[in-house]
């Protein structure tokens, strides 16, 4: 566990955590997430918070903004790609809160917002973490 502030993993470790987790997905999944973006940074914007009905930035440790592929529809106007965020903060706070290993909180955090744009239930977000953890 961490305890000083130059140990904590810097972004591009958490970018490595994260395409690793992804890279663990089912091929038949993995091949639709192609398109999204992934995005590292120390906290949730105003906005971002609002969107899920929080205030306090360390509340929040991932978000997955876009059109779930269930919602999509070929007659969608220039969307943008959708992303997943991953909020470095907070995540090294659990991280040393809990002392759960790094690369399971990332890969946890990764698999529910991918879920949220396969549309999955948090029961199949449960699944699919459970596959990839084999």
């Amino acid at each position: 566990m961490a305890t000083l502030r130059s140990a904590d993993p810097d972004r591009e470790a958490f970018e490595r955590l994260a395409d690793a987790a992804l890279k663990r997905i089912p091929a038949n999944l993995r091949e639709k997430l192609a398109d999204i973006s992934l995005q590292v940074v120390d906290f949730a914007t105003p906005e971002q918070l609002a969107s899920v009905g929080l205030e306090d930035k360390r509340e929040l440790s991932g978000l997955y903004e876009g059109v779930p592929l269930p919602d999509q529809s070929m007659w969608d106007p220039g969307r943008l790609p959708p992303r997943i965020w991953l909020f470095r903060q907070p995540l090294l706070a659990e991280w040393r809160e809990t002392g759960v290993a790094l690369e399971d909180l990332v890969t946890h955090v990764v698999i529910h917002e991918a879920g949220h744009h396969f549309g999955f239930s948090d029961e199949d977000m449960h699944t699919l973490e459970e596959s990839v953890s084999d």
